[in-house]
This record gives C-alpha cells, sequence and structure tokens, in this order.
C-alpha cells in the first residue's frame, strides 16, 4: 500500500515540478494555478504514505537514508505550500520542486534501514532531534532557492537586462524578506535539534559530544555558518548578495552533512 502511494507522489511530484518548470517559461495563471494543485496533492499522498508506513511499521520512517531523504522532501514541499501561499511566489516552485523530487528519486537508491528498538526516552529524543533537524533543512532550502533567485535578479540589475525573466522573478525585498523568515524559522529549529542530539548522545554513549563523529562535527560548522549569517542580518542588517550567498552555502553545506559524512546513517545506534 505504501509502494502505491510511493509512486502516486512521485508522478505527482514529477508533474507539478514540470509544470512549475514550464510555468518559469511561459508565466500565466492557469499553468501557476495547476502547478499548486499537483504539489498540493503530491503532498497529501506523501503523508498518506508516511501515515500507512508509521502505522504498519510503529515508528516515524526517518531511521535510516532511504527514510530521511524521503522525509526530508515532504518537509520542504509542505514548507514551500505555506510559503507560496504566503507570499504568492508560484515561480518559487521552479527553483525548490526539482529538489523536492530529486531527493525522492534519491531515497530509492538506498538499501532499506530498520532501527533496533531503544528505551523510550532514547527513542524519543532520538526523533525529536531527526524531526527538528529535517525542519530546520526545509527552511534553509527555501532560503536557498530564494538567494538563488536574489543572484539571478540583482544579476539583471546590475547589467540592465530587463527581459522576460526579470519580471518573471519577485523582487528583491520580497526574496530576501522570504530567507529572512525562513532563517528566523530554521535557526532555532537547528539550534533545539543539536541539544537534542547531545541529549541523546549523552544517554546513549555517555557522551553529549564525540569529536571523532563527522556528522557531528559537520552539523556544528553548519550551525556556526548560520549563527554568524543570524547574527549578522540581526545585530549588524546583512541583507542582499552576502546573506543570499550564505544562505546557499549553508544548505550546501547541510545537504553535505545529510549525504555525505556518513556511508550509513544509524540515528538509532
Amino acid at each position: 500500500m505504501s509502494q502505491a502511494f510511493h509512486f502516486i507522489t512521485l508522478a505527482l511530484y514529477g508533474g507539478a515540478t514540470a509544470t512549475y518548470l514550464a510555468y518559469l517559461a511561459r508565466t500565466t495563471p492557469a499553468m501557476a494555478s495547476w502547478a499548486h494543485k499537483l504539489i498540493t496533492l503530491g503532498f497529501i499522498s506523501h503523508i498518506l504514505a508516511i501515515v500507512h508506513y508509521t502505522s504498519c511499521s510503529g515508528h516515524l520512517p526517518i531511521t535510516g537514508m532511504q527514510e530521511l531523504l524521503s522525509f526530508m522532501s515532504l518537509a520542504i514541499a509542505g514548507a514551500f505550500i505555506l510559503f507560496e501561499r504566503r507570499f504568492k511566489v508560484a515561480i518559487l516552485g521552479a527553483f525548490i520542486l526539482p529538489l523536492v523530487m530529486l531527493m525522492l528519486v534519491a531515497s530509492s537508491l538506498f538499501p532499506h534501514f530498520s532501527g533496533q528498538p531503544q528505551a523510550a526516552p532514547v527513542a524519543g529524543m532520538a526523533w525529536f532531534h531527526v524531526l527538528l533537524a529535517l525542519l530546520s533543512y526545509a527552511m534553509f532550502s527555501i532560503a536557498c532557492g530564494t538567494g538563488v533567485m536574489y543572484l539571478i535578479q540583482q544579476h539583471f540589475l546590475k547589467h540592465k537586462h530587463f527581459g522576460s525573466m526579470f519580471h518573471k522573478l519577485p523582487s528583491l525585498e520580497t526574496v530576501d524578506r522570504i530567507s529572512f523568515q525562513c532563517l528566523t524559522i530554521g535557526f532555532p529549529l537547528l539550534t533545539l535539534a543539536i541539544i537534542a542530539g547531545a541529549v541523546r548522545s549523552e544517554l546513549v554513549i555517555g557522551r553529549f559530544l564525540v569529536w571523532s563523529d563527522p556528522r557531528q562535527m559537520w552539523t556544528l560548522g553548519s550551525w556556526l555558518l548560520y549563527a554568524v549569517l543570524f547574527y549578522g542580518r540581526i545585530a549588524v542588517g546583512w541583507r542582499g548578495r552576502k546573506a543570499a550567498l550564505l544562505s546557499i552555502t549553508g544548505f550546501i553545506l547541510l545537504c553535505f552533512t545529510l549525504v555525505g559524512s556518513s556511508h550509513n546513517v544509524n540515528w538509532y545506534p
């Protein structure tokens, strides 16, 4: 049953991705409406797949790389739907939906992993840690997409190239505002995720931090980058190109942390 939901979700996300990319080439209200319907239906189908899997397995599907990527694609899709509705920026889908689709496809390339049962405090803290981390990643993915849009729009302004693409993209002010809101939500979530992960580490191995664990070190590095960006935006007033570049760099680092820092992700050691 969940496999059927997976293929339905894949088809709907694929259709939404193609429609949003087509919307980038030909901006029409009808195409935006169809794209929004497809991503919404895909999101609902994805939720049903998660619910079905959870009811059958007895735990959330966040115990291995396959499930993490799938859940992260769900979180990004949900975050995009919220920001699209709030800011009326359908064009953002052309920059975000390919990532959603890529993660869902990539999830099928990893073998299924089933974690070993643990004591309730440890398992509960692990789920709390992973969920907060994935939600923060979703926020940062939107900030990354808006950062790319900002750089493109700034390039057009700098070179006085006011073609069709320039008029399709939202203003620099709107893009910057979306990015800032993503940061103000994502950074506290990432901070709480790291705290929860440290508590879980203490419960499992008796240490809050393992310096030899590359995943922990890369996560701390990502957090420091976003801390600098958060401080710069709040206290110094960073905006524009610098904030956009840091948002893009931070999300790339997070993706590397998630996928590249460990050959076998196991959140339940």
